[in-house]
């Protein structure tokens, strides 16, 4: 993959003739002055006394222009090092901000991972019905990842442009959106969740579906402290601090672990051990991440009601993110459950399944990091006081060289388990034959994985949504017809794997395509501007 177009371009002294296009695939060009284009960490704080942020990094603000040497100098081999340090330098920063917030994204599928490994060493019947009990819980808190990043965006950019007051009341508001939405979900579990279920598992499959209800309606116990924990963290994010929701869910993720370990080993409570552990995790969780927020100088424990207006500005970016996530977790629910029940491929195979899909969301989780510092950094380099487009450009390169890096990684890693250690998991010898017929594609679609979210997160981030939002039900639609056809003429799980890699390829190929075009948000200086104005005017 040519990642040459993200190059920076060189810093001129006077005026130079407009010209055609940025030379996208050309080789980086080093500058032509003394200074260095990663400036010096900051050490000066930001606005008033009220919310602390994070002192800005070399992948934040830089004066552009300020003490450039008026004297231009010859190419060198110096000049050409220079410019392939700040790459590292800036690499270097991501991973300082990317590796606290991969722990955050680790610790809900570690979770669900846990929750198996106990659970399949006691029963395949209960290992089978954790998969749609799972799908239920985990998915439909994936399609609320609307709020996570309708939060980090909305502080972010407002903070960008030293605007904290502003902040303090988005946060306010989308708490109380998040506790509505939580209760909502309650309800909802509580009235439905079994007829949902029923529609997952199949007609072949009814003989699993007390064991998953069980699982499912416990759990709905904790969809408001989940939602409004989410809407925490992710303000924490938005002002660039991955250690504090860190710190909240080690904690939980340790109680969720001797929870499975004293309900379920030692109680024999089975999967509703492993459920009472995972919602009591949740609900502390909650509690210790608004606690984090609360001491950045945020008045986490005030809520806003939003107004109509305040109510139409938040929908418009959330509304595509939602079509966004909702087409995701679509794709997810089609390519497997769905399609596994529909074909009557049995309790083995859908064990196997949810070994599978329990590893793959472990490795997937690690590129989310990726997207989450473009979300939180980009939004200053292209709207902010000191926008940078340049600068924007070179930490997009960053971003996508770490993620095919550790997207080969995880696939390499993600293959190897179910591959040499499937008895983790399971002793079933059907269920690890079932395991090993879907490697390569399950290979080939964790590869390409964190660079897509790298890409996605820019264009979160610049609120390109509504490209975004059609370009992800388009891949849900292939991605579909797909599942359709492979399931015509009995290919078997395999069929799925497969199309889920043609999922995230095409994913990949159309965010790229987008940040590339000269017309985007890298190279268009006017893009989205008319539209910032508005939404400030409101």
């Amino acid at each position: 993959m040519d990642l040459r177009f993200l190059s920076p371009r060189p810093l001129l002294l006077s005026p130079p003739k407009k010209p055609p296009l940025y030379p996208r695939f050309s080789l980086p060009r080093p500058l032509s002055t003394s200074f260095p284009i990663v400036p010096s960490r900051i050490h000066v704080s930001h606005g008033s006394p009220g919310i602390r942020l994070t002192p800005s990094s070399c992948l934040s603000r830089a004066d552009d222009g300020e003490g450039i040497s008026q004297v231009p100098s010859a190419i060198s081999g110096q000049d050409l090092d220079s410019s392939y340090s700040s790459i590292l330098k800036q690499m270097k920063e991501i991973a300082l901000f990317a590796g606290p917030a991969t722990a955050l994204w680790v610790c809900g599928p570690l979770m669900s991972l846990i929750d198996t490994m106990v659970v399949g060493q006691a029963s395949s019947l209960e290992l089978a019905a954790l998969g749609p009990g799972t799908v239920f819980c985990d998915n439909l808190c994936y399609i609320f990842m609307f709020l996570s990043i309708a939060t980090s965006n909305m502080v972010a950019t407002s903070l960008a442009k030293k605007d904290e007051s502003l902040a303090q009341h988005q946060i306010s508001m989308l708490l109380f959106i998040a506790f509505a939405c939580g209760l909502g979900m309650f309800l909802f579990t509580k009235i439905l969740g079994t007829q949902v279920l029923a529609a997952f598992t199949g007609l072949e499959n009814l003989h699993i579906l007390p064991a998953a209800d069980t699982y499912v309606q416990i759990r709905a116990f904790a969809w408001p402290a989940v939602l409004v924990g989410l809407v925490a963290q992710s303000a924490s994010l938005g002002m660039k601090d991955s250690w504090g929701p860190l710190k909240a869910l080690l904690i939980a993720s340790a109680i969720n672990g001797f929870g499975d370990i004293f309900l379920c080993c030692i109680c024999n409570y089975g999967i509703a051990g492993a459920a009472w552990a995972t919602m009591l995790s949740q609900v502390v969780a909650a509690f210790a991440m608004i606690r984090t927020l609360h001491k950045t100088g945020v008045k986490a424990f005030s809520v806003s009601i939003p107004s109509p207006r305040e109510l139409l500005l938040i929908f418009e970016i959330a509304a595509p993110v939602f079509i966004t996530m909702t087409s995701k977790v679509s794709c997810c629910s089609l390519l497997f459950t769905s399609h596994i029940c529909s074909t009557s491929m049995g309790t083995m195979t859908l064990a196997a399944h949810q070994v599978l899909i329990n590893v793959f969301c472990m490795c997937t989780v690690w590129g989310e990091p990726l997207s989450q510092t473009a979300q939180s950094f980009m939004p200053e380099l292209i709207h902010g006081v000191n926008r940078s487009l340049t600068k924007a450009r070179m930490l997009l390169k960053s971003l996508v060289i770490i993620g095919a890096i550790t997207g080969v990684t995880l696939g390499a890693i993600g293959t190897a388990v179910p591959r040499l250690f499937p008895r983790l998991f399971t002793s079933d010898q059907t269920v690890i034959g079932e395991m090993h017929k879907v490697l390569l594609p399950y290979f080939i679609a964790l590869m390409v994985t964190p660079s897509t979210h790298s890409l996605e997160g820019t264009l979160l981030a610049g609120r390109d949504l509504k490209f975004l939002s059609l370009s992800m039900t388009g891949c849900f639609c292939f991605g579909g017809l797909l599942v359709l056809l492979a399931s015509t003429r009995g290919c078997g799980l395999p069929s799925c794997w497969w199309a889920l890699a043609g999922f995230q390829w095409a994913r990949f190929s159309l965010a790229l395509q987008r940040l590339i075009s000269p017309r985007g948000m890298l190279y268009n200086e006017d893009f989205h501007q008319a539209d910032f104005a508005r939404l400030k005017a409101t």
